[in-house]
């Protein structure tokens, strides 16, 4: 287990005249590293989903039975990915990307000459345990090497490597059904294939936490204080707190995490709610198999633009990750509208995949939002922890029961769950809007504290404690300040009226 250990902070420091250099070339490496990877991670997992339609003639299964698989995929990632949340804020994080990656690719295979219907259940089962790691894993990459100013493009940037691993699946399938004849076990074992080649690539060019290679971390290297909703700093990668501690105090008793938490969970409910279905549900609407599972790959590699673009779009709001996400989350309730009730299907087409980047943004968006509402050293945690929400419900929701209300009541049953889900959204989502506008003030308080206060914020695991807590109480002290400017009374004008002075 030593190789998985956690790298120590470097005791030889980087030049300060190579710290640029360096750092750039590292996060290069990191962002194209994580991309790969997770890119990877979906190449593997998305098979069964997109081949439900052969595997229901072959095998013999049933649209109910093909969502209790895919269901099963989520409820054993969803209670996976909490406790890989765990470990990814305490390991060597390429290795361990790596590792999942790996054991996706075995599990992979063990499908390749299966069956039956229940030993399918427990292969998804445990192969949702090994692709639990590459979201947690990657997601406190990004948070460790990117600074706030640019986080919303380089999140995003790995956001959409899901897509695009998501599109080379299709074209995996299609490449191994080319050249095999067909054969469902040869579409298994390219998809295999093709991963592993990915991990070990990618395995040499990732790179650990900043400070394992004598770089300063994120916040001290962009001179950025970020805080918490409570106005504390979420800076430091590493922490004395037992596990237990962060788990409970940075984690469940924080209300950003909690609804950032229900609301990934509902736009997940949608994702899934269309994803998992578009090869079943299109052809039942006029579109032929083959063209649907193609449109799976084109809706998922075309919304690659609008997720980095709306990334970058909340890096120019200065982080306002959720006001993003309520714009995106009207024109999605509008969408599906469409998608559900149109006979047209160029009209159900457009509203997929206008759709789809409304769903895809604020995912990637809301993604980012629980890892900047705690501390650094729980960026996995808080992954694992939204990972549960969005898949032991979302997904499950999405697959299993969508499912079976399908088979009983038809495919206006899939559209009332959805406009549910889509309702949910949209009223955390404002909730979020306005606990997001405090804590974008709070960090320009904090960026304007005296040098000695904000090195102490932005290096907290070296500051002294006297000091930190100085800051800490500086960014409350100066909004006191501001709300009595604002409401001080003057009795000085020159018509003797009273004003306020700011």
């Amino acid at each position: 287990m030593s190789f998985f250990s956690s790298p120590a902070t470097a005791t030889v420091k980087v030049p300060q005249a190579r710290v640029k250099h360096e750092y750039k070339k590292r996060q290069t490496g990191v962002l194209i590293a994580t991309c790969m990877t997770y890119a990877g991670y979906y190449i593997i997992r998305q098979i069964v989903q997109d081949e439900q339609v052969p595997i229901r003639h072959e095998y013999g299964f049933s649209i109910a039975q093909i969502g209790l698989i895919l269901s099963m995929f989520g409820i054993g990632y969803g209670i996976a990915k909490l406790f890989m949340g765990f470990i990814a804020d305490r390991v060597h994080g390429p290795r361990f990307v790596a590792f999942g990656l790996y054991a996706s690719c075995v599990m992979n295979l063990l499908f390749a000459w299966n069956r039956n219907f229940y030993v399918m259940l427990i292969l998804m089962l445990i192969l949702s345990v090994s692709q639990a790691i590459g979201a947690p894993v990657c997601q406190r990459e990004i948070s460790l090497w990117f600074s706030k100013k640019s986080r919303g493009t380089s999140y995003a940037v790995w956001s959409a490597a899901h897509n695009f691993g998501a599109f080379f699946c299709v074209v995996s399938i299609e490449a191994a059904t080319a050249w095999f004849s067909g054969s469902l076990t040869a579409v298994f074992i390219t998809a295999s294939v093709f991963a592993a080649i990915i991990a070990t690539l990618m395995l040499l060019i990732n790179s650990d936490r900043p400070e394992a290679y004598g770089l300063p971390d994120i916040n001290t290297y962009s001179d950025m204080v970020e805080v918490s909703e409570k106005g504390t700093t979420t800076a430091g990668s590493v922490t004395q707190k037992s596990l237990w501690d962060v788990f409970i105090h940075d984690v469940v008793c924080n209300k950003m995490v909690w609804a950032v938490s229900l609301a990934s969970m509902s736009f997940y409910i949608v994702r899934y709610g269309i994803l998992s279905w578009i090869p079943s549900y299109l052809p039942a609407h006029g579109f032929s198999v083959n063209m649907a599972k193609w449109i799976v790959g084109y809706w998922e590699i075309s919304l690659i633009p609008s997720v980095i673009f709306f990334g970058f779009v909340s890096d120019l709001l200065k982080g306002r990750r959720a006001l993003v996400t309520l714009w995106l989350t009207v024109v999605m309730i509008i969408a599906l509208v469409f998608y559900f009730n149109s006979p047209n299907k160029t009209v159900i087409l457009v509203a997929l995949f206008v759709a789809g980047g409304c769903i895809y943004a604020p995912l990637d968006l809301v993604g980012l939002m629980v890892n900047e509402a705690v501390p650094k050293y729980a960026v996995g945690l808080s992954t694992g922890f939204m990972g549960f929400f969005q898949y032991i419900f979302g997904e499950t929701i999405a697959t299993a029961l969508i499912g079976a209300l399908v088979t009983k009541f038809g495919w206006d049953a899939c559209g009332t769950v959805l406009y549910c889900a889509a309702g949910l959204c949209l009223i955390i989502v404002i909730y979020l809007v306005i606990r997001e506008r405090s804590i974008v003030k709070m960090e320009q308080r904090a960026n304007e504290l005296p040098a000695e206060q904000k090195a102490a914020l932005e290096d907290p695991e070296h500051a002294r404690e006297s000091v930190l807590a100085a800051a800490t109480a500086g960014i409350a002290s100066n909004q006191a300040a501001r709300n009595a400017a604002k409401t001080t009374v003057t009795d000085d004008s020159p018509d003797g009226s009273s004003g306020l002075t700011s």
